[in-house]
């Protein structure tokens, strides 16, 4: 099936908006120093990463005729469970008085 060359170039700039997304939460979770840095970076940019792969992929179902449907509930669930589940991980860290490497405020001192 031939689809339109601006529904192809749309795709392709998500994709590649998406992917540019999935690299930077990737490289956060590789370099940032702590735990709670590294909880930050996969969260917020993998969850805009699969969000842009799957606005693509939503455009070149509804171009083929298809719905989309698996696509919007995909969407649905990523963005329901990470940040849920990065708050569970966080609170559990918490819990367990994991350090953090990043710098305190005097004023934010609550040893």
């Amino acid at each position: 099936m031939n689809l339109p060359v601006w529904i192809e170039w749309t795709a392709a700039v998500l994709v590649v908006i998406g992917a540019f997304f999935l690299l930077v939460a990737a490289i956060g979770l590789v370099r940032l120093p702590d735990f709670f840095m590294r909880l930050h970076a996969p969260t917020k940019a993998s969850t805009l990463g699969v969000g842009g792969i799957l606005l693509a992929s939503m455009l070149l179902a509804s171009a083929q005729g298809r719905p989309g449907i698996a696509e919007l509930l995909i969407s649905l669930f990523v963005f329901v469970t990470a940040p849920v589940s990065a708050n569970l991980l966080a609170q559990a860290a918490l819990h367990l008085r994991v350090r953090s490497q990043a710098a305190v405020h005097q004023d934010m001192d609550l040893s």
